[in-house]
């Protein structure tokens, strides 16, 4: 099953889905022990096909680290966080966890793009 840890204790994504935002990103960062990535993949591609079917989804990207890293990072973006929270504490969603390697630890936040004169748009 999949461990989820905060990728910032002070601020964990449980605390973030209560803030109204949108859009927002989400950030995911797993790790998984070298003879788990077939399984890490299947699973997360199972459980994207879901999401894509939900209320809000707009879209999704899975990276792997270079090399021969087993961390990958996921970003997906969202209408607001209303959407994410329904789709994250759906229990069909909840019930796919189980479907992970017992080694797949996932890191999860939510993001807002914002500003920077010259180099970004809000």
């Amino acid at each position: 099953m999949l461990q989820l840890k905060p990728l910032d204790p002070a601020f964990p994504i449980q605390r973030q889905m209560s803030i109204p935002a949108s859009p927002v990103v989400l950030v995911n960062v797993f790790t998984v022990d070298a003879k788990d990535v077939d399984a890490l993949l299947k699973a997360w591609e199972a459980d994207a096909n879901w999401m894509k079917q939900q209320p809000g989804y707009i879209s999704t990207q899975l990276h792997r680290a270079v090399g021969q890293s087993t961390t990958f990072l996921n970003y997906a973006i969202w209408e607001s966080t209303e959407h994410f929270r329904a789709a994250f504490a759906h229990p069909d969603f909840r019930a796919r966890l189980g479907a992970y390697p017992d080694s797949a630890v996932a890191a999860p936040h939510l993001f807002q793009k914002i500003g920077v004169t010259n180099l970004c748009t809000a």
